[in-house]
């Protein structure tokens, strides 16, 4: 009994020999795999992957499978495929289910290969891989995300964008059937601009009424800014003087914003036909419209019309109109007429003056009066003075914004009566030589005719559409 006993102890003592010495071998061989798969890989040049972390299990629902991975899931084959040696990219040498790696991997639960894109499963189990498509760049882009130059010869012109002026065109046909016609007619069929064509243009430039000064200037820039090779193509000429002209009608200088003082003052100057009274009723309708109140002075009180004139457009409009007496001081009456409108809350008070003959100096001076009163009246006022201009008197325009610029301070030019004139021109010189900002045209008898001044609109209804032979498009 006893020596049964310690054969069974013997036996168990073997057993447990043979296991521990089966363990050890079994941690060897594992050993020996990893080193060599180690070594496999640094002779291949790659670095050895970090441990990824463990993903959460996959749940049925999670994973998307195809047509022909049920069919193989239904018949339970492994939905993953195998690649053979030449599928593998470089540098991952295949592994056969003979090396110790393979003998010692552990099963794994098979699911398909796009349920878990961002996985880096065994090499043995790996789906081939496909080259990467190019990446689509946008246009003008370069790898890095730097712009490509183009070559200037390729970039296509800017077209100007179309404006509608078919409200203004027509105020300006007669300036445009005058000397902007002109120069249409010398560039009109000609593929090529020869020196007498040249001096035609010159000509027409220089008899036009935007002024000789203007006129020079614009010759001047002219030669200097286009090469011996545009200066000969009618369409680069004809695209400088619109140009030209945009840049000339442009002045910098803000928009008038009527809100800014209650009352806004805004000071009417003018010699006598200009159409000042007639553009003050104008502007009355149109802040109207805007939902601001506007009051009247009748500060012309040396001609007989002018207060009935005020009169009957304060009465059209619903303004209401503060006249003094006819001969008397017209500044007391924009004094009135300034401390009504601060005592009523009115928005805007717009003052007539007398039509002062710009070369008469004592009358000059009364109108520097007027605005040392109304400055009185109120603080800062008048906040604008405007200047309107007769279009029709032609050059004889630019002499009168000289004199009175030079005794007023002028904020601002509204240009009258263009439909009835060739003369037009004349907004160029203005522009040109005072750089006062132009605030309306006039270019018809209704209020809407007083148009806000747009420099691109004016010279798109002035030049018109034009063909490269300078033909107006209709």
């Amino acid at each position: 009994m006893e020596g049964g006993f310690h054969n069974d102890l013997i036996a168990a003592l073997i057993a447990l020999g043979g296991l521990a010495a089966l363990s050890g071998l079994a941690v060897y061989a594992i050993r020996r795999a990893k080193a060599a798969r180690r070594r496999q890989i640094e002779e291949a040049g790659t670095a050895v992957p970090a441990p990824r972390p463990k993903r959460p299990a996959l749940r049925p629902e999670d994973v998307e499978v195809g047509e022909p991975e049920k069919e193989q899931l239904a018949s339970g084959e492994s939905p993953v495929t195998v690649p053979s040696a030449e599928a593998l990219p470089p540098g991952r040498p295949l592994l056969t289910a003979g090396s110790a790696a393979a003998a010692i991997q552990p099963p794994a639960r098979a699911v398909p290969a796009r349920a878990i894109p961002d996985a880096l499963p065994h090499p043995a189990t790996v789906s081939p891989v496909r080259a990467p498509a190019p990446l689509a760049l946008p246009s003008g882009k370069q790898p890095g995300g730097f712009p490509v130059e183009k070559p200037r010869g390729a970039e296509r012109p800017i077209l100007a964008r179309k404006r509608d002026v078919a409200p203004l065109a027509p105020g300006l046909e007669p300036t445009r059937s005058g000397w902007v016609k002109r120069l249409g007619q010398i560039f009109a069929g000609k593929k090529e601009l020869d020196p007498l064509l040249i001096e035609e243009i010159e000509k027409v430039l220089l008899t036009a009424d935007i002024g000789v000064r203007t006129a020079q200037k614009l010759l001047v820039e002219l030669r200097e800014s286009l090469d011996r090779k545009e200066i000969k193509d009618p369409t680069a000429v004809w695209g400088y003087l619109r140009r030209r002209s945009t840049e000339i009608l442009t002045v910098d200088a803000p928009a008038v914003d009527f809100g800014t003082a209650q009352p806004f003052v805004l000071l009417i100057i003018g010699v006598n036909g200009s159409g000042k009274t007639t553009t003050i009723g104008k502007l009355a309708s149109k802040l109207q419209s805007q939902g601001k109140t506007v009051l009247l002075a009748a500060g012309d009180t040396f001609r007989a019309a002018a207060t009935e004139q005020l009169d009957y457009w304060g009465a059209k409009v619903g303004a209401p109109v503060v006249r003094g007496r006819e001969g008397g001081d017209p500044s007391s009456v924009v004094f009135d007429g300034v401390k009504r409108a601060r005592s009523e809350g009115v928005d805007v008070v717009i003052a007539d003056t007398a039509g002062r003959l710009h070369t008469k100096k004592n009358l000059m001076e009364e109108l520097q009066k007027v605005r040392r009163v109304a400055g009185k009246a109120m603080e800062g006022a008048p906040h604008e003075t405007w200047l309107v201009v007769d279009a029709t008197s032609g050059q004889n325009a630019i002499a009168q914004a000289q004199e009175f610029t030079k005794e007023m301070s002028v904020t601002g030019i509204v240009l009258t009566k263009l439909d009835g004139t060739a003369k037009g021109g004349v907004i160029l010189g203005i522009a040109d030589q005072l750089r006062i900002p132009i605030r309306y045209v006039g270019v018809g008898e209704r209020v809407e005719d007083l148009r806000e001044f747009e420099a691109e609109d004016f010279v798109e209804a002035l030049f018109g559409e034009t063909l490269a032979a300078g033909e107006r498009v209709s």
